[in-house]
């Protein structure tokens, strides 16, 4: 598993006056610098040394999102109106609710 395929975000901090590298799979990693391209470089050789001593301990390395295998199921435990009101939107629509739901949260327009 290399660093190179986990996921990165760099962003202003305001409050450090500086950019940070952030990773998600190591969530409490950052690494701050001047530029954006230095707090990535930063992050990702925090990252790959963070690896290799995870490695040398024989501790479990975080999967990268990029490799990880989705189902394209997950649970939502939502108010018994809200359901309700949700079962009946897509019945007027036409549609199933997982339709609507799936819609929703990809910010879709449903008809």
């Amino acid at each position: 598993m290399s660093a190179d395929h986990y996921t990165y975000r760099v962003t202003w901090s305001a409050e450090d006056q500086e950019h940070v590298g952030l990773c998600t799979e190591f969530p409490s990693l950052t690494w701050l610098a001047d530029t954006p391209e230095a707090a990535l470089s930063g992050i990702r050789m925090l990252v790959h040394d963070v690896i290799d001593d995870l490695r040398a301990n024989n501790e479990p390395v975080p999967e990268p999102l990029a490799e990880r295998k989705y189902s394209g199921e997950f649970r939502v435990r939502i108010p018994p109106e809200l359901h309700r009101q949700l079962a009946m939107a897509a019945a007027e629509q036409g549609i199933s609710l997982n339709r609507l739901a799936s819609s929703k949260l990809a910010g879709e327009k449903v008809t």
